[in-house]
């Protein structure tokens, strides 16, 4: 990384002189005759460290290094002061320089301390990426998978999530939409305000319009008091409509409305209520298709679906079914107080046969299943449910559409190795391959 340095003095000799030398050093160089220059420089965003002297003309070097110490922390500032005004220098240390040199410069110490201040700051910028890679994972570590699929996602919720722009989730039922709204949310400038979830699937239709944007007492039988709807509470933070497809076109049209002008009244009620909410969306039906059918307004439609993240189903991205697996083991093993390792090579291989019709949720379920029913510190083929352990299409390996020969060939081979129980010999018999080049295949597609 080559690095850029601005050096700040009203002496022409001198600020050239210092230009030069960085030069040979390897640096990018920017010159300023008077401080205003230099704030303007540092300004334009290009500026890695500033070299000023303390006593110029206009705007001191005094002044320089507040305004850049106050608005650019991470940026080094080294003075250059003569010898009569070290206590202006000790001064400016105190005020955040980095460090300071007297006239004459000595060029070779300030090659030492460019060097030394350019490597603190990028050091605390890889510690400031570092933290910022740990805090997303956490913030994200509902989310439990390594395939490409998963790994798209991931993208995609570390793009939208500063953004105010609206989501729409698509997938069917037990992929886990709502973690994926968890994940936006909690990486967004909005986590630390409310998080509000409606299932619209589980309201009925009069219930519907009362929960999202509330009612005034006594505006239908049984409003005996003013109720605050989900559109109010959520105020400044995310509101996350589950089954978005299920509700109906009146509640759409004022759904439509909160999202076009941010206002909405209570149901009974003639009060205009401003909102500042961030609406995540989510389906298991074809929207589309439901628009063709006049079931679906085409105009909200588009209001939610600016940015569409698609969670596939668990049998096209069976590479996250030993992390899913062993995640929900360690869960529902401490839940139990059970001590259980994981699984023998016979249930590992119906998880990855079975094709899981309830994707994600099914697989938690089966699994808190099996700890219940397991005897041992392993997971048997015999603890698994019944139509897991006996699955029909048990011989049958399926590649998704769109895949590369490359992933077509990392799950054949997967998948078989799980059928033979980790058998290698087996597994290059009945790929008829010779063992060496199967090994150096599970080593280059990480199936080990």
């Amino acid at each position: 990384m080559k690095f850029t340095i601005l050096v700040v003095d009203d002496e022409k000799n001198i600020r050239e002189g210092l230009g030069e030398y960085l030069r040979l050093d390897g640096y990018d160089v920017v010159l300023a005759a008077e401080g205003k220059q230099g704030v303007e420089a540092v300004d334009k965003g290009i500026v890695d460290l500033v070299i000023t002297d303390l006593k110029m003309p206009g705007m001191s070097g005094s002044a320089l290094l507040k305004q850049v110490t106050g608005a650019y922390p991470s940026i080094p500032v080294i003075v250059l002061t003569g010898h009569g005004t070290v206590e202006d220098a000790v001064d400016a240390m105190r005020n955040g320089a980095y460090d300071f040199i007297t006239k004459p410069v000595n060029l070779d110490h300030l090659s030492i301390l460019v060097k030394r201040a350019l490597e603190r700051r990028e050091l605390a910028r890889q510690n400031q990426e570092l933290l910022l890679e740990v805090e997303t994972k956490q913030r994200t570590s509902s989310i439990i998978g390594k395939s490409p699929a998963i790994q798209r996602i991931f993208d995609l919720v570390r793009k939208v999530a500063p953004t105010r722009a609206g989501v729409l989730i698509t997938g069917e039922s037990g992929v886990g939409k709502e973690l994926v709204a968890d994940a936006i949310h909690n990486l967004s400038p909005r986590a630390d305000k409310p998080f509000i979830k409606v299932h619209c699937a589980a309201l009925a239709e009069s219930l519907l319009e009362s929960e999202l944007f509330g009612h005034e007492k006594g505006s239908f039988t049984g409003a005996q008091a003013r109720k605050k709807g989900r559109f109010e509470l959520a105020n400044e933070g995310t509101l996350f409509l589950d089954e978005i497809g299920e509700i109906n076109q009146n509640v759409q049209i004022k759904i439509l409305r909160v999202l076009q002008e941010r206002r909405f009244e209570r149901v009974g009620g003639e009060e205009t209520i401003e909102t500042d909410v961030r609406v995540v969306a989510a389906t298991n039906k074809d929207l589309k298709e439901e628009i063709a059918a006049g079931r679906f307004r085409e105009d909200l439609y588009y209001r939610l679906n600016v940015v569409n993240i698609h969670v596939p189903p668990l049998r096209e991205r069976k590479d996250d079914i030993p992390l899913l697996a062993g995640a929900f083991l360690n869960e529902f093993a401490q839940d139990n107080g059970k001590a259980i390792d994981g699984f023998d090579n016979k249930a590992r291989a119906a998880l990855y046969a079975y094709s899981w019709p309830g994707n994600v949720r099914e697989l938690r379920n089966c699994i808190e299943s099996s700890v219940v029913m397991a005897a041992g510190n392993l997971i048997t083929i015999d603890d698994l449910p019944p139509g897991i352990r006996s699955t029909d299409d048990a011989h049958i390996i399926r590649v998704p559409s769109g895949s590369s020969l490359a992933d077509a060939e990392m799950i054949l081979i997967r998948e078989t190795l799980a059928a033979q129980g980790g058998n290698k010999s087996k597994t290059a018999e009945i790929l008829k391959i010779g063992r060496k080049t199967l090994y150096q295949k599970i080593q280059d597609y990480g199936l080990e």
